[in-house]
C-alpha cells in the first residue's frame, strides 16, 4: 500500500529554494504537522506570508514554494501556504480567488489520493470555475491550458495522474509586446 504521494515527475523544476517537508501528510496516516510533536511543522510559528501584487508573483518565495509543494505532491501542506497567502491577499479579491482554486485543486488531489472521487470532483469543479473569469495568463499560469489539462486528469475515467505546473518565468510573447 502507498502511503505517501508520490509526484508524476520527481526530476520537475523547483522554483524555489525552501526544503521539502520530510513526509507528505496524508490525514490519518501519519503525525500531524503542526498538532503531533512527530510532526514536520510542529512547534514551528504560523507562516506570515507577505503580500504582493499578482504581476509581481515571481518575488514570492511563498507563492513559488506552494506550487513546488503542489507539483510535488506535498498537497495538505500546499494547501496550507495558499491558505495563508488568500487570507493576506484578501479573500474576495482576484488574487484571492485563484488562490482558492489552488487551494481546492491541492485538496482535490488529496482527496483522489485518499479514494474519494466524488470530493475529488467536487473540488475541481469548484476550482475550475474560480478561475473562468481570470486573464490567460495569471501569476505565470496558463490559465486556460491548466484548466483544460486539469478537466481531462480529473475526469472519472483518467489515469489520474496529477498535473504538474510549469511557471512561464517570463511573460508571454503578447503580452511582451503590448508593454512596449
Amino acid at each position: 500500500m502507498v502511503t505517501e504521494p508520490e509526484p508524476p515527475d520527481p526530476h520537475w523544476p523547483r522554483y524555489s529554494t525552501r526544503p521539502f517537508p520530510s513526509y507528505h501528510f496524508v490525514p490519518g496516516r501519519g503525525p500531524h504537522p503542526r498538532r503531533d510533536p512527530r510532526g514536520h511543522s510542529y512547534g514551528l510559528p504560523e507562516p506570515k506570508p507577505t503580500p504582493f501584487p499578482a504581476d509581481r508573483w515571481q518575488t514570492s518565495e511563498d507563492y513559488l514554494y506552494g506550487i513546488d509543494l503542489y507539483n510535488f505532491a506535498y498537497w495538505w501542506e500546499c494547501h496550507e501556504v495558499f491558505e495563508g497567502l488568500w487570507h493576506t491577499m484578501g479573500r474576495n479579491s482576484e488574487q484571492g480567488n485563484f488562490l482558492q482554486a489552488f487551494i481546492q485543486f491541492a485538496a482535490a488531489n488529496l482527496k483522489r489520493f485518499l479514494g474519494n472521487e466524488q470530493a475529488a470532483q467536487k473540488l475541481t469543479r469548484s476550482g475550475l470555475a474560480r478561475l473562468q473569469n481570470l486573464p490567460q495568463h495569471y501569476m505565470g499560469i496558463d490559465v486556460i491550458a491548466f484548466s483544460e489539462a486539469y478537466r481531462v486528469i480529473s475526469t472519472p475515467l483518467a489515469n489520474s495522474t496529477p498535473y504538474q505546473i510549469r511557471l512561464a518565468l517570463e511573460p508571454p510573447s503578447s503580452l511582451k509586446a503590448s508593454k512596449i
